[in-house]
């Protein structure tokens, strides 16, 4: 049996300090109050990995969570403007997001828009689906959740807006 490493838990001093970084030099683009948001992609530190290096390599503009996974971890679903940092594998920040379009729907809603904005494998809708139902129900089956094939998913696109030689 093959065991995947979990995601390191988020370095928050670091991420704290790319944040600090980010509000000196670009103070408008931060919300009064925002707090600072790091998490990474995936439920592994290699998927955590790919992921982020598919954002970094700008093919990843989008992705989709489980609603349920924000309420479980006590979490708001995340709004327009919304800027979080996005750690690697290791929990080392990497990059600062914004959301930029957010949509709830059921997972079957996905069209083929965000599935190519998504960046993974060929880009393909059917890919998509097939790959993140099963993504999502080990997911479930992990966290306690219950998966019944419709369970509300958050679409969102973002750019990235630090670091400097990054943002778009």
């Amino acid at each position: 049996m093959t065991t995947t490493q979990p995601c390191a838990s988020p370095d928050r001093d670091a991420a704290r300090r790319m944040w600090r970084e980010y509000a000196a030099a670009r103070p408008g683009d931060i919300s009064q109050g925002e707090e600072v948001v790091a998490d990474h992609f995936g439920d592994s530190a290699a998927l955590a990995d790919e992921l982020l290096g598919l954002v970094l390599a700008g093919q990843k503009r989008a992705t989709a969570t489980l609603a349920a996974e924000f309420h479980l971890q006590g979490e708001r679903l995340p709004r327009i403007g919304d800027h979080w940092v996005a750690c690697d594998g290791s929990g080392k920040p990497q990059a600062i997001l914004r959301s930029t379009e957010l949509r709830l729907g059921p997972p079957a809603s996905v069209d083929q828009a965000f599935a190519w904005d998504e960046g993974e494998d060929d880009r393909q809708r059917s890919t998509w689906l097939e790959q993140h139902l099963a993504y999502w129900q080990r997911v479930c089956a992990a966290q306690g959740i219950e998966w019944r094939g419709d369970n509300e998913v958050v679409f969102e696109r973002f750019r990235i807006v630090w670091p400097p030689d990054l943002a778009n």
